[in-house]
C-alpha cells in the first residue's frame, strides 16, 4: 500500500493537476527516490512549468528523502508517495505511474533523482508523444560520440552488451540504451500494461520495453547527454548480469511465441520452424558422421552442409522480417477513441 502527501502538508489529500502542455494535455513526472537526498531538491527545482504534477516516490529510503521533500520543498506540484516496503526502482516508478494515471495525466515522465538526467529535456520527450508520433520515448546516451566518451568504461561496455540482448528480447531493433531510466509514456497505455507482472528491480526498463512490444506500442529514442558526478549506484553488475541474461532469454521466447504463433501465423513463422529444424538436423547429422572413423563421402558431406546452409538462410530471412515488423505507428490515438476504465485503478481497488 502507498500513501500520498503534498510537499507542504503532512495530511493525506486528493491530488490535483495545475500544469498543462499542448492545450489541455497534462504532464506528470515520477521520481523514484532511494539515497538521493542531496540531489532531489536541485532536480525538482529544474523541472519546468510544462509539468503539472511531480510524484516523488520514497522507496523506504534510509535517508528519508520523502520526509525531506515534505519539509523543505514548497512547490505545489509536488506530491510524495511513501512505499511501505522497498519495491526497487521499477516498483517505485510503477507506484508513481499508477498514481499519475489514476489522476488523469496524459503523459507520464520518469526521471531519476540523482541529477544524472536533465529535466530541461522533458518537453523533448513529451512533444513526440503529444504529436502522436510515438507512445513511448526514451533517452539514448549513445547518440552523440562526445557523450559516450564521458560514460564510465564499465557502464559503456555493460550498456552496449545489454542493448544488443534487448534488441532480441524486446523486438525494438532500432532502439538502443534499453536501461536508460529517462522515459515518457502516454498514460492510456497503463490500461493495457500488466503492471503486476513487470519487473520491479533493475530489469524494469528492459521488461517494460518487452511489454510495450506485446501491445504493439511505438517507441522512439531521444538523444540525450548523461551527467556522471558523485552519485552512487546500488546496482551490483556481477550479480545482476545473470538475472538480465535470464530475463532477456525468457522475454525473447515469450515474444516470439506471442508474435508468431499465438497472435499470428505467417511465412515468418514457417521460416523460423523450418530453419531451426534444418539447422538442427544438419548439425546433428554432421557431428554424428564426423565422429565416425570412416571418411565421409561427398553425398554425406552435402547432406549435412545443405540443411545447415538453407536453415541459416531461413533464419536470416526470419530475422529480417522481425526487424522490419517493429511497431511503426502510435497506438494511443486509437486508445483515446475507445477509452476504458483505468486498469491500474481497478487493480489497486481489487488489491485493497
Amino acid at each position: 500500500m502507498i500513501f500520498g502527501y503534498t510537499a507542504d502538508t503532512s495530511r493525506r489529500v486528493s491530488f490535483m493537476y495545475s500544469g498543462k502542455l499542448h492545450g489541455s494535455k497534462k504532464v506528470a513526472v515520477v521520481i523514484p527516490c532511494f539515497r538521493v537526498r542531496r540531489h532531489i531538491a536541485s532536480v525538482i527545482s529544474e523541472i519546468g512549468p510544462e509539468v503539472g504534477s511531480i510524484y516523488v516516490v520514497d522507496d523506504c529510503c534510509p535517508e528519508e528523502t520523502g520526509k525531506f521533500v515534505c519539509e523543505t520543498i514548497s512547490d505545489p506540484r509536488v506530491k510524495v508517495i511513501f512505499n511501505e516496503k522497498n519495491l526497487g526502482v521499477g516498483g517505485a516508478t510503477l507506484a508513481g505511474m499508477v498514481q499519475a494515471a489514476e489522476e488523469d495525466a496524459d503523459v507520464i515522465v520518469k526521471i531519476d533523482g540523482d541529477g544524472q538526467m536533465d529535466p530541461h529535456l522533458i518537453p523533448a520527450f513529451t512533444a513526440v508523444i503529444l504529436s502522436s508520433e510515438a507512445d513511448f520515448t526514451k533517452g539514448n546516451r549513445f547518440f552523440e560520440p562526445e557523450g559516450v566518451m564521458t560514460m564510465p568504461r564499465a557502464r559503456l561496455i555493460g550498456n552496449a552488451g545489454l542493448s544488443f540482448m534487448a534488441k532480441f528480447s524486446t523486438g525494438y531493433w532500432h532502439s538502443f540504451d534499453p536501461t536508460n531510466g529517462f522515459f515518457a509514456i502516454h498514460a492510456s497505455l497503463m490500461n493495457l500494461l500488466p503492471v503486476e507482472k513487470i519487473s520491479k528491480r533493475y530489469f524494469f526498463e528492459s521488461d517494460l520495453l518487452f511489454r510495450l512490444n506485446v501491445i504493439e506500442a511505438r517507441v522512439v529514442d531521444i538523444p540525450m547527454h548523461a551527467h556522471y558526478a558523485d552519485e552512487q549506484s546500488s546496482m551490483q553488475p556481477y550479480k545482476e548480469i545473470w538475472r538480465f541474461a535470464k530475463g532477456h532469454m525468457k522475454n525473447f521466447t515469450k515474444r516470439i511465441f506471442y508474435r508468431y504463433f499465438l497472435r499470428d501465423f505467417s511465412v515468418a513463422s514457417i521460416e523460423l520452424l523450418l530453419g531451426l529444424a534444418l539447422l538442427a538436423f544438419g548439425t546433428i547429422f554432421g557431428l554424428a558422421n564426423w565422429q565416425s572413423d570412416a571418411y565421409a563421402s561427398a553425398g554425406t558431406v552435402m547432406l549435412a552442409a545443405m540443411p545447415i546452409i538453407i536453415g541459416t538462410q531461413l533464419l536470416l530471412a526470419f530475422l529480417n522480417y522481425d526487424i522490419q515488423s517493429a511497431p511503426s505507428t502510435a497506438l494511443h490515438p486509437r486508445l483515446e477513441k475507445s477509452k476504458r476504465p483505468n486498469k491500474a485503478l481497478r487493480h489497486r481497488e481489487s488489491a485493497s
